[in-house]
């Protein structure tokens, strides 16, 4: 090996651990919160019994696809770095986080379709299909993400085609820099896993619909509940027979606002960065250009990241779901206050 092979060797490898350092910096506090906060939920679903049917099922089933999600933030940006592995390695390094994060996707779809269903459709909404059959609701947002997602490993990759980006740049020795773009047994690059069209597949025909099935359902429950507040003011005034608002109505529009304030915060805190992620990332791809690796690692993290804390946000909402948490961590401090003001009788 030549002087400048080891020269940009030695500042590939220290251009990649920089890289993961990077990563790991980011996504193990956010992995760390997310994780205990599902743990958390799922404590609170489990404990009471009040709580087990089929509603709080699926929503479980969202908090183990979050809580799964959150295990596999730290390995989703690392997909956009050009590592040196094999190709079942790499398959697995790819198809793997992106099942997880299409399960999320889908639980979080089901989870809002059954609650749209129940304020849209109240009479018929214990007669649904997903709560006649819980099973096949569970095999509907389970089954489908993994087989899109493993459409790489059926032979739908780009892995014996051309290298892009320099990938086989920092190979130790020149055997595996020559035969890298032949034999493509040492490059691992989300390029040559994730062909150009299934990307678009998966943003456009996947990704965006669901953010936006999402959007639409809320969106319409919020205007469905605007005219029910109308109706309920209306009625309210002819029965006090006063033409002006009531201190009842001004606190129900008060709380109306404020729900329209939350959720659409929500939506710019969760939504907004992965959305911005996904275009930016699609502008790049079809205009061939390399850019700033730290920007696509700082925007993978927090749109991946953000997206991830909505079930939390609508568990940890619900004061039902961590009662439980709280009676049990107040149980422990009382506990630790006995036994420090009985130590500190005996020292006296």
């Amino acid at each position: 090996m030549g002087p400048s092979l080891q020269i940009s060797h030695m500042m590939g490898i220290s251009a990649l651990v920089s890289e993961e350092q990077l990563i790991y910096a980011i996504t193990i506090p956010l992995s760390t919160s997310i994780i205990l906060a599902n743990l958390v939920i799922i404590f609170g679903i489990t404990w009471n019994r009040q709580l087990q049917n089929t509603p709080n099922y699926f929503f479980l089933s969202l908090l183990v696809a979050d809580l799964c999600t959150g295990v596999a933030l730290p390995f989703i940006p690392l997909m956009g770095l050009n590592r040196e592995l094999s190709f079942c390695s790499c398959l697995v390094a790819h198809v793997f986080p992106n099942f997880l994060f299409l399960a999320f996707l889908f639980n979080l779809v089901m989870v809002h379709y059954e609650r749209y269903i129940c304020i849209v459709d109240p009479l018929h909404y214990n007669n649904l299909w997903m709560h006649r059959s819980f099973p096949l609701a569970l095999l509907v947002v389970w089954a489908p993400p993994l087989l899109f997602a493993a459409l790489p490993a059926f032979g739908w990759n780009n892995w014996t085609g051309a290298d892009w980006n320099d990938c086989c740049a920092s190979s130790q020795n020149k055997t595996a820099l020559s035969s890298c773009s032949t034999n493509g047994t040492t490059c691992c690059s989300y390029r040559r896993v994730f062909p150009n069209a299934f990307i678009y597949l998966e943003v456009y025909g996947v990704v965006l619909p669901a953010i936006l099935t999402i959007a639409g359902m809320t969106g319409h429950v919020l205007w469905i509940t605007r005219g029910q507040l109308k109706d309920i003011c209306r009625l309210h005034r002819s029965v006090e027979r006063g033409a002006q608002a009531s201190d009842c109505e001004q606190r129900m529009n008060l709380r109306y606002t404020r729900c329209v304030v939350a959720v659409s915060l929500t939506f710019l805190a969760c939504w907004v960065p992965y959305l911005i992620y996904m275009h930016v990332c699609i502008v790049f791809l079809i205009s061939d250009t390399k850019w700033s690796s730290t920007t696509h690692i700082v925007l993978s993290c927090t749109g991946i990241g953000s997206m991830a804390v909505v079930p939390l946000v609508l568990g940890l909402a619900n004061r039902q779901y961590t009662e439980p948490a709280f009676k049990l961590l107040q149980k422990l401090r009382d506990r630790w206050r006995r036994r420090t003001q009985g130590s500190e009788e005996v020292a006296v």
